[in-house]
């Protein structure tokens, strides 16, 4: 599968399924629709795998296309997780292995400059998603004095996304692409996502969610909010880790209403999420 092929597809996925808190085809919410999501994603595409770009060339002009074609941020942390991803994609041609294409992410993230630093604080400022950016160092306010990479270190033990970039995407790794050992998941001819497809992406998203306080929900609403959210996740993920559709469960799309109507949205496990599938269609003969 082409890099561009596994990027949508884990875009349409990201929406075709329902994730509670998170936008989906089958529920809107935080005043966004999941038509808004697939056109950001279409329209960032070409930027975030454009061959030989450096990574925060790709984060830069990707996130640009996005908020032209949706208006407002709905894809930030997902371009900031696969842009590393297709860089080292192109350093690993297929077939590519989970453990080829992790060394070549490593590679690329051990060569990330100040100037990788410069755009990505320029996309993160133009996205400006609540409270990310904002800190006593490094505030992406202000021009970077170190590189991507090294900014991503301080941010790490705050923000799930940054710390992908400090320890070499090892969860990523370790703990949701082994939950799709088949690969990409199929999608029906009118992006609906069948039943099989449904369960595995609702088992990679509570995953994230049950692991870990999500950070977009610390940052919003606190910590204490998160780690609410994460213990309920707790429940669903281990039903789901043990073969049940929970989504199928008339309480799963009850939760997914009530942490929208609370303004609740997981946003940095849904990233994560899309950014599992993106790796997992990498892995995919061409």
């Amino acid at each position: 599968m082409s890099a561009a092929d596994a990027f949508l597809r884990a875009c349409a996925l990201d929406v075709a399924v329902r994730k509670p808190g998170n936008v989906s085809v089958a529920s809107p919410g935080h005043g966004m629709q999941a038509a808004m999501f697939l056109a950001s994603a279409h329209a960032a595409a070409a930027a975030l795998l454009r061959p030989g770009a450096p990574v925060g060339q790709r984060l830069d002009e990707a996130g640009a296309a996005s908020w032209a074609a949706a208006g407002c941020n709905t894809n930030l942390g997902i371009l900031l997780l696969c842009a590393p991803l297709a860089a080292a994609a192109e350093r690993c041609p297929p077939p590519r292995s989970a453990a080829a294409l992790q060394a070549a992410l490593q590679a690329v993230l051990a060569g990330l400059d100040q100037a990788d630093a410069v755009a990505a604080f320029r996309a993160i400022a133009r996205a400006n998603p609540g409270g990310l950016g904002r800190a006593p160092a490094q505030d992406v306010h202000e021009p970077p004095s170190v590189t991507l990479r090294e900014a991503m270190a301080l941010a790490a033990g705050r923000d799930s996304i940054a710390r992908q970039y400090a320890d070499g995407y090892a969860e990523l790794f370790g703990l949701a692409l082994p939950l799709l050992p088949g690969g990409l998941l199929p999608l029906g001819e009118d992006g609906s996502a069948p039943a099989a497809t449904t369960a595995a992406v609702q088992r990679v998203y509570l995953a994230w969610l049950a692991s870990l306080p999500d950070s977009h929900i610390v940052r919003k609403h606190g910590e204490a909010v998160a780690q609410i959210v994460m213990r309920s996740a707790q429940g669903w993920q281990a039903r789901a880790a043990a073969g049940e559709a929970v989504g199928a469960d008339p309480a799963f799309a009850a939760w997914d209403e009530a942490l929208k109507r609370q303004g609740i949205n997981p946003g940095t496990s849904a990233d994560l999420s899309v950014a599992a599938l993106f790796a997992a269609g990498l892995l995919m003969p061409a």
